[in-house]
């Protein structure tokens, strides 16, 4: 027998409740930093906790913008990101559609290594990576043997080449090529269509929900990077929007104030890219996984 009317609604109250109270607790981080980014500075750590100031101020922003570069570190970290997006859509779907629609004889093998790779933690190979980017032939002032100059440090495509191609973009292009049908390849093999033409023309524009949500991924990876870009870059100019927070923690104080508006500016293009591509990203979430 199923279950009453009245014991289904007792259970639905109960999940909505749950629902709405972590909802409220996972969102007390970010009102806090809203408030702390318009509050008084004398209103940010009194006690008791004021969740609400006692009149708006927009000092913190300014105050943020005049310490930081804002635009300029703005436009590096868009690029960056913008640039990592572009490479992992690219490579990652010309990668995730070998492994998943051709037959050759490492496909199980490298795909089995590719999954490990993902196990590896990103601060293992920090130190292999930096060297490598040093250490290559004829860039950055090396000779032919990789010495005499930096490299690729202090250079963009020293933070854009390492994940250029991601494990996670290949593997999650490659669950979403799984859904769709073979059939559509063998009958452009049919017609004389060459492999690159079948996956440009055929099984791309079938994986934008895929595309949409890899690329708010590796955007927000992106832009929100700061370890490795602060090892790599060292020139200010070429700093990202996340190395400029730190310039409001220095003599092992921190000003709140207007690192909590900096962070708030600097969380905008992900909220906005999210918004205008919510639908895709739902849609690619559902289909990516449904095959192994």
């Amino acid at each position: 027998m199923g279950s009453s009317p009245f014991s289904r609604n007792v259970r639905a109250a109960v999940f909505y409740i749950l629902a709405i109270a972590m909802s409220v607790f996972m969102f007390l981080p970010f009102f806090w930093s809203l408030m702390t980014s318009i509050k008084p500075d004398e209103e940010i750590f009194s006690l008791p906790i004021r969740w609400l100031p006692s009149h708006i101020t927009f000092e913190h922003y300014q105050n943020a913008f005049r310490t930081v570069p804002f635009g300029l570190y703005f436009w590096n970290s868009f690029f960056l990101a913008t640039m990592g997006v572009l490479t992992n859509l690219f490579f990652g779907s010309l990668s995730g559609y070998a492994f998943a629609k051709l037959r050759f004889r490492l496909n199980k093998p490298l795909f089995a290594i590719l999954l490990a790779a993902m196990m590896i933690p990103g601060v293992v190979t920090l130190i292999p990576s930096f060297f490598v980017l040093k250490h290559l032939p004829l860039l950055g002032g090396n000779d032919i043997l990789g010495r005499g100059g930096f490299g690729l440090i202090n250079s963009f495509w020293g933070v854009i080449l390492p994940g250029a191609s991601g494990s996670f973009a290949v593997f999650f292009m490659r669950q979403f090529f799984l859904t769709l049908p073979s059939d559509l390849m063998e009958m452009a093999r049919i017609e004389g269509a060459g492999e690159f033409r079948i996956f440009w023309r055929i099984y791309l524009p079938l994986t934008k929900p895929a595309l949409a949500t890899l690329g708010i991924f590796t955007f927000q990876a992106g832009w929100n990077a700061f370890l490795w870009p602060m090892i790599v870059l060292n020139d200010p100019a070429k700093h990202t929007i996340q190395m400029g927070l730190q310039a409001f923690s220095y003599n092992y104080q921190t000003d709140y104030g207007p690192m909590m508006a900096g962070a708030l500016v600097a969380v905008l293009p992900i909220l906005i890219l999210f918004l205008f591509l919510q639908r895709y990203f739902t849609q690619g979430i559902a289909f990516s996984g449904i095959k192994g």
